[in-house]
């Protein structure tokens, strides 16, 4: 197997065009806001993770699997979804309303994951300014496809364009609600524990500093960008100005990230890639 190649994507893609914006950071966030409201799936997170006791952590390592098969070689990749896949085969959760056990990687529950995942980066790198055009966005689904077989969907039953994301987001909608464990995970979304060396000293007291009023802006920010739809779900109107106020801060947010120059903004797996592909363009 080759293990110098361009991996799933290459730098011709639109998943790395979309994968270039660091304004990502914001379209975590409001995946994660999206998948909360799926009473399933946020059981089986609940039930199966110890995101609240290592919140950072489980950032990383969830970054870093996205960033191995978007920036990875093909072997990375499939490696990183072998080992996702045999993770999740052992898992299982209790339905919070039924009673009834079921298996994490029901397919079901990973297109729920993944569609959100990928519309979330795709929409909020559009709207914070990324020019895309609607064949581009179509085609970032379509290429995602190969993501979602990595941790065993079926490519196939996986919406392949903005369309399909649509049609899709419209049928499961009757499926999702406000529970318990969705507002207790949106509540700590927003508020999550700094890391202490961004902290300020504890006699200071709320914990209130620059990194914790930055966090905050990330996460109204996310949250304002959720369709209409899921804001109502959280209690919130889903006004056309909810979602200008959103994108102009997204927008703001894109121009202050790229300024920061590029060794800062660009992680060991994506320098890693681009350093391949010229050396593969080259030969």
């Amino acid at each position: 197997m080759d293990t110098e190649d361009l991996g799933l994507f290459g730098p011709g893609s639109v998943t790395w065009k979309v994968h270039e914006e660091p304004i990502l950071i914001v379209a975590g966030l409001r995946s994660l806001y999206l998948q909360a409201l799926h009473p399933r799936a946020m059981a089986g997170v609940a039930q199966n993770s110890n995101y609240r006791t290592d919140a950072w952590g489980r950032l990383v390592r969830t970054a870093t699997y996205v960033g191995t098969t978007i920036y990875g070689t093909t072997a990375e990749a499939e490696a990183a979804g072998r080992r996702l896949r045999t993770r999740h085969s052992r898992m299982r959760a209790t339905d919070p309303v039924t009673g009834e056990e079921f298996r994490v990687d029901d397919p079901d529950l990973l297109r729920w994951v993944h569609v959100t995942e990928v519309e979330s980066f795709v929409s909020t790198a559009r709207r914070a300014g990324l020019a895309l055009t609607d064949d581009e966005v179509d085609g970032y689904y379509t290429e995602q496809r190969r993501s979602a077989a990595l941790v065993g969907l079926d490519p196939d039953d996986v919406p392949g364009t903005a369309a399909e994301v649509a049609d899709y987001y419209r049928d499961v909608r009757p499926q999702l609600r406000m529970t318990r464990e969705a507002a207790e995970t949106a509540v700590f979304l927003t508020a999550p524990p700094i890391p202490w060396k961004l902290s300020l000293p504890a006699r200071v007291g709320l914990n209130l500093g620059p990194p914790r009023w930055a966090y905050f802006g990330i996460a109204a920010t996310a949250l304002g960008m959720l369709p209409p739809w899921a804001l109502r779900l959280y209690g919130g109107l889903g006004l056309p100005t909810t979602a200008l106020s959103a994108d102009l801060s997204a927008r703001a947010l894109r121009l202050a990230l790229a300024a920061v120059p590029r060794r800062y903004r660009e992680g060991p797996l994506q320098q890693a890639a681009k350093e391949r592909a010229a050396r593969l363009t080259a030969a």
